[in-house]
């Protein structure tokens, strides 16, 4: 299974995928650094503020689902 990770920059910031996982280089292993990122604007959350991962998974699709992502080359 390979990872994605949904991101929300900063304001006034777009990281590329590649500056993403460098910033993670040295803070997750390896293999746990995500193969692809995907910039959103926000998270959806609930009125309670918890994460809406089933949104998330119909929006974004499972592990496999096509979605306009910039893949981050291994290395």
């Amino acid at each position: 299974e390979v990872g994605r990770a949904l991101v929300v920059p900063r304001a006034g910031t777009r990281p590329t995928g590649a500056e993403l996982a460098a910033h993670l280089e040295g803070r997750l292993a390896r293999y746990k650094i995500p193969a692809s990122f995907v910039l959103v604007d926000e998270l959806p959350r609930s009125g309670a503020g918890k994460l809406l991962k089933p949104s998330l998974r119909e929006r974004y699709g499972g592990p496999r689902g096509s979605i306009e992502n910039e893949e981050t080359p291994r290395r």
